[in-house]
């Protein structure tokens, strides 16, 4: 609940946004103070929005609203088993329990029994098949959160149950045959023969495999919805969630309802990284079913041991690749197959696998390549969207693959990595057939390179490493291109609405999700740079499905693009309007009435903008506006795998230094150097404080946090903090430079900015590869190290045993 917030606290709010916005001298202060005083409120270093409310403790999530008399609280029984059959259900033990009202079971659910995201293959409440360890079977409703919680851990004691033996992994499933979707292949030939003619053909070749884990979101908020029966049968759901129209949908199917009769609304999210995307969607299910069975407000917010051993999270990855490529390391011809551990149903396997596909090439031209991509269908939790969304699992493999070519063959795999670069009018198509035309990534790490002065560190890595036995430096560069949009192009569109009062206050209402990335910040921007007005006479609100219809999720970093360019088309008709009703009253023309820094200035005369507001609403016109975008020049071709899927490429490099105790298979990152394609940032400080963020956090999936099943139960073992290590303020380099290349967007985005949500989370690939260089310097850079990933100190110390071992 809010409470009366403590003095000390606001001024630490305001000491914090004081450093968001002064984020030292990687933002280039005197151009920001110059820009706000011509009255730009775009490309301003501007602190998030609600940083003084996230600080102060004041900012609301779904837990703080304020609870209706006589909420339920809801709890969810698990299975005990990976696979099997449920047989019976013994719940009058669990309905006796102190504080049961009810127990829900799926022949409760009055409408679809389903949740599953694009293919309906994933039950609400467990029925019959036994699909994972930790798939909800009912639910209690109690007065109390514990008393439910209390009831539902004894599922053990009153499910009956046959079990099965569990599939786990996705090399397992991929030998069975088993998968959720049909397999996917994209290929490109430019030689006679295609990928494997040019494999053979090759001067050199190799084959081998790779294992990359997987990684929970972690979101410091966990899953959570409330549900609050409305008049007329209706609903309202407010619920942690990145699609709340996705939500609406699944939860009206549930409930046998119109999509008018459902409400969703999210203020915002405590994290969300893909998490919240589609498995939101069982807790908002789950509670609405409570909710409108008994008619009354249902609150669903489960533990996180039981969230970790319910949702899914980022899919692990299984390769087999091989390679074909010439004296000076330039690929010739690849073939890889990609096995993924997708779970027990699709949910958004299938669009992951095809933007795995669509990044196996990252900012490399590869002539001629064969991609087989299989998603296997396991007794795990459903795998789902996160940061990054298949990606990084795709661009990995060809960095693996050119980082092995570079120690085969005695060379600097920052050098084999330049000779494989995408081309300026030639070697500049994808795979799937989309031109390469914004290509910055020769610059960008050359400007890199020599700011990071990486031949000499790669000198000095070499020296130390020749006089020290027991520890070893690692030091590696590695570059990022990675597509902006929806795989699917109808996803690419977006509503908001713009309010302007009377007197003079702003509102905006989009159709994307706060969840902490500083979206509501930069719309808030482009609203007032657009009416040409302080920032803070602009707020935001809630998204809410009563509000914007039919949106998009916030994901595929496209929060900022679609909402942004909404909310200025809204803004716009709104200006527009305003500046006719200035001509009119007072002369000159409406296209050269000017709007800056609050003030109009109009025939020759300049007023306050509250002025023009409260003139417009006395003649009659109209101070609100809906607005729209979508994407254009976007197309895609399931079947053949080929299109135009994305608007434009974000890129960016990373330099990395580590040092690994050979003994103990410990690392530290010592020093990392970013260089990230921005375009024309709407918000520096915001931008740059995303990079660091994901970049972290990608460092944690390539090192710390593994993923462990058990290998005959199914259980996850991994399911808490105690046992799931995630990067921590320690795990932070103690030198940290991150800056933002310069240069606009090539296409039209909103104000030439790009997308800084995803792209970054590929940039600590460096901290990885240097950690195996420095594994290869143990054993004399003679054997290509089998490092796997995660790469921890029990990898790092299987890799260190192998190379030594020749």
């Amino acid at each position: 609940m809010n409470k009366p917030v403590d003095p000390r606290l606001l001024q630490n709010a305001e000491a914090f946004a004081d450093y968001v916005a002064n984020t030292a001298a990687r933002i280039d202060a005197g151009a920001e103070a110059k820009a706000l005083a011509q009255g730009a409120r775009v490309g301003i270093s501007r602190p998030h929005e609600s940083a003084a409310l996230h600080v102060a403790g004041e900012a609301t999530y779904v837990d703080d609203i304020p609870e209706l008399t006589g909420t339920l609280h809801c709890a969810l029984g698990l299975s005990p088993v990976a696979a099997g059959r449920l047989t019976g259900m013994s719940l009058e033990v669990i309905r006796a329990m102190p504080g049961v009202v009810d127990v829900i079971t799926a022949a409760d659910i009055p409408g679809s029994n389903d949740c599953g995201s694009i293919i309906h293959d994933d039950p609400i409440l467990c029925s019959g098949d036994i699909r994972y360890l930790g798939q909800p079977v009912f639910a209690v409703l109690a007065t109390t959160r514990n008393e439910a919680r209390r009831a539902a851990a004894r599922a053990k004691e009153v499910l009956q149950v046959e079990a099965a033996a569990p599939v786990l992994g996705p090399r397992e499933a991929h030998e069975k045959g088993l998968y959720v979707l049909p397999p996917m292949h994209m290929s490109r030939r430019t030689t006679e023969g295609g990928a494997r003619a040019a494999i053979d053909r090759a001067p050199h070749r190799f084959k081998t495999t790779f294992d990359v884990g997987g990684q929970e979101q972690f979101y410091l908020e966990g899953q959570i919805s409330y549900a609050i029966p409305k008049e007329g049968g209706a609903m309202l759901v407010h619920c942690s969630t990145q699609h709340p129209s996705e939500m609406q949908h699944l939860v009206s199917h549930a409930l046998a309802l119109h999509a008018n009769e459902v409400q969703v609304e999210c203020r915002r999210m405590g994290g969300g990284f893909g998490g919240k995307e589609s498995q939101s969607a069982l807790f908002a299910c789950v509670a609405a079913v409570a909710a409108s069975k008994l008619r009354r407000p249902v609150k669903l917010r489960p533990d996180r041991d039981d969230d970790f051993l319910i949702t899914g999270r980022r899919h692990c990855f299984w390769y087999e690749y091989e390679v074909g490529y010439d004296d000076e390391g330039r690929v010739l011809g690849a073939e890889v197959t990609m096995v993924s551990r997708a779970g027990h149903s699709a949910d958004l396997s299938g669009p992951v696998m095809t933007r795995a596909l669509c990044h196996f090439d990252n900012a490399y031209w590869l002539p001629d390549v064969e991609m087989h991509g299989y998603s296997g269908k396991t007794n795990t939790q459903s795998n789902t969207a996160f940061r990054g969304f298949g990606g990084p699992q795709g661009a990995i493999a060809i960095e693996n693959i050119l980082d092995t070519v570079a120690r085969k063959l005695g060379r600097d795999p920052l050098d084999v990595r330049r000779a494989n670069f995408y081309g300026k009018g030639e070697r500049n198509v994808t795979p799937y057939r989309q031109p390469v035309t914004d290509n910055v990534i020769d610059e960008l790490v050359t400007q890199l390179e020599t700011s990071s002065d990486y031949r000499q560190r790669r000198e000095a890595v070499s020296a130390f490493n020749a006089g020290s036995p027991v520890l070893k430096r690692g030091l590696a560069l590695t570059p990022i291109k990675f597509g902006i949009s929806f795989n699917m192009p109808h996803f690419n569109q977006a509503g908001a609405l713009v309010h302007v009062y009377t007197d003079g206050s702003i509102l905006v209402n989009h159709g994307g999700t706060e969840m902490g990335q500083g979206l509501n910040t930069k719309v808030a921007q482009v609203v007032a740079h657009e009416l040409g007005v302080r920032f803070e006479r602009v707020r935001a609100t809630a998204t809410d499905t009563a509000k914007v219809a039919n949106t998009s999720a916030t994901a595929a970093s496209t929060g900022a693009d679609l909402n942004g360019k909404a909310a200025q088309d809204a803004a716009r008709q709104i200006r527009e309007r305003l500046a006719a009703c200035a001509a009119a009253r007072h002369g000159g023309k409406a296209e050269e009435v000017r709007f800056a820094n609050d003030r109009v200035l109009v025939n020759g005369r300049e007023f306050d903008f509250s002025t023009l507001v409260a003139e417009a609403y006395t003649d009659r016109v109209q101070l609100w506006s809906d607005g729209f975008y979508a994407t254009p020049g976007l197309h895609w071709d399931r079947d053949t795998m080929t299109g135009h899927p994305f608007y434009y490429f974000a890129y960016g490099a990373a330099v990395s230094e580590v040092v690994v105790d050979t003994l103990t298979g410990e690392w530290k990152l010592l020093r990392a150097d970013v260089l990230h394609d921005a375009g024309r940032s709407l918000n520096p400080a915001v931008d740059i404080g995303q990079v660091e963020g994901a970049f972290i956090q990608g460092m944690g999936w390539l090192t710390t946090e593994e993923l462990v099943w058990h290998p005959k139960t199914g259980m996850l073992s991994t399911h808490a903090p105690s046992t799931y290590k995630i990067p921590t303020a320690n795990d932070c380099p103690p030198v940290f430079n991150v800056r933002l290349f310069e240069g606009d967007n090539f296409e039209d985005s909103i104000h030439r900015s790009k997308a800084v949500g995803e792209p970054p989370l590929l940039l600590p690939f460096s901290v990885f590869y240097a950690i195996r260089d420095a594994v290869s310097a143990a054993g004399g850079h003679r054997v290509d190290p089998p490092l796997r990933a995660p790469a921890t100190s029990e990898a790092i110390l299987d890799a260190i045993t192998a190379v030594r071992a020749g």
